[in-house]
């Protein structure tokens, strides 16, 4: 290669790096006309023009194609030259059309307006599509294809299978309307037995001690009375666990309990309620009680709702009951609560935990036969099931409801980008 070839190749790449840093600051600037045949780059970039648009040339004639969203929705403009000279707008008749994934195919027409071109509809999310642009002027025919993708990514069945992704059609669900809250696990009174010599005396035996599970009626303990010497027994009024023993033998029975039981089955979780939340909540409505590790849940419903807010604390309780016969919970245990007020009908949804995050968009991905793609959504209600979908996702479209984290991370290592 000769110095002269070295010199282009280096000013080439000098104008690529001054405007790129031009458009990272000042959005879509501007070069003079003549500097187009500068923009010329290396390995598998495309040629980029004055706008930082893409190149598409026909002999003499070329277009310089971008998406505009500066201040507006996105918007096709071409920017017409001959022999690197800007044209006449009004001179030129060009259309576009994107086939997308699955089929669909966006057509445009375009109108002059200033030094350019500007298309007839907006360039929908994702700009992910194979582009076909014809163009005539003046006896000069030109069409260009090229594909241009963003958040797109295959996997075959047998690696989804692997992966464990699902995918299903997006339509109709009911969503619930909730209340979220915390709380705390506790016996209910009935729960809890505190076992007293009834009679002052000396106790002379005893049968149990802490962690002893016990029966309704079992003696734990035998007092002598002091004044009439009798000896009689101390019973569990309740089916539990000894969870203390105060009792001593040979000692007097004293003021303190010898025992105290509790039934761990007999529990009822405290809710902690704002006053805010008040006017939507009522005895008898669905509750869902979750551990703050969030392995375990039980359904239950609001068994009362007091009518008193604590001054201090400035929160309601509810009482919920809590089934415990498998021994999950335990008193004293924190917990959170989901409460459900009210329900809901929409007429397309979307599994919540199939949500993604790309660029500043929150999207699922669509599955059209191995290719996955972002489909960007404008979500409206929202439940811990499902999320509503106001625009983004075609009814019935197949999208992926279940491990979708794995298409992000492919789509993000394969670096689709948003590229104009």
């Amino acid at each position: 290669m000769t110095n002269i070839h070295y010199l282009k190749l280096e000013w080439a790449m000098l104008t690529v790096a001054v405007l790129g840093m031009a458009s990272c600051s000042a959005g879509s600037g501007s070069v003079s006309a003549e500097d187009a045949t500068t923009l010329e780059l290396v390995g598998d970039e495309y040629e980029r023009g004055p706008h930082r648009g893409r190149m598409l040339r026909e002999g003499e004639f070329a277009l310089e194609l971008t998406i505009f969203e500066d201040g507006v929705d996105p918007q096709f403009r071409l920017f017409p030259y001959v022999n690197g000279d800007p044209v006449d707008p009004s001179q030129v008749d060009a259309t576009i059309d994107l086939s997308r994934l699955g089929g669909l195919v966006d057509h445009f027409e375009f109108v002059p307006q200033d030094d350019f071109l500007v298309g007839d509809g907006v360039v929908t999310e994702p700009h992910s599509f194979d582009v076909a642009v014809t163009a005539r002027m003046s006896g000069i025919n030109g069409r260009w294809e090229y594909e241009s993708y963003e958040g797109r990514t295959t996997f075959s069945q047998e690696q989804a299978d692997a992966g464990g992704i699902v995918v299903e059609p997006a339509g109709p669900a009911t969503l619930s309307e909730t209340v979220e809250v915390y709380g705390e696990i506790e016996l209910m009174p009935e729960g809890r037995a505190e076992l007293r010599g009834w009679l002052p005396g000396r106790i002379v035996a005893l049968s149990a001690t802490i962690g002893d599970s016990v029966r309704a009626g079992q003696t734990l303990a035998r007092v002598t009375a002091t004044e009439s010497l009798q000896t009689y027994s101390v019973t569990s009024p309740i089916d539990g666990v000894v969870i203390e023993r105060l009792a001593t033998l040979n000692a007097p029975t004293g003021d303190s309990p010898l025992y105290v039981v509790a039934d761990p089955t007999q529990l009822h979780a405290e809710l902690f309620i704002y006053p805010g939340d008040l006017a939507a909540l009522t005895a008898g409505q669905n509750v869902t009680v979750t551990s703050t590790d969030g392995g375990r849940f039980t359904e239950t419903v609001i068994e009362f709702l007091s009518p008193m807010v604590n001054p201090a604390s400035q929160r309601a309780i509810a009482h919920v009951e809590m089934p415990n016969g498998a021994g999950n919970w335990r008193p004293g245990e924190r917990i959170t609560a989901s409460i459900q007020t009210g329900t809901f009908d929409v007429p397309l949804a979307v599994r919540t935990a199939a949500l993604q995050r790309f660029r500043d968009f929150t999207v699922v991905y669509a599955r059209v036969g191995d290719t996955y793609e972002v489909r960007m959504l404008e979500l409206g209600r929202q439940s811990s099931g499902w999320t509503e979908v106001l625009g983004g996702l075609r009814p019935g479209e197949v999208y992926v409801s279940e491990n979708a984290f794995l298409i992000t991370a492919d789509v993000l290592k394969s670096g689709a980008s948003h590229d104009h």
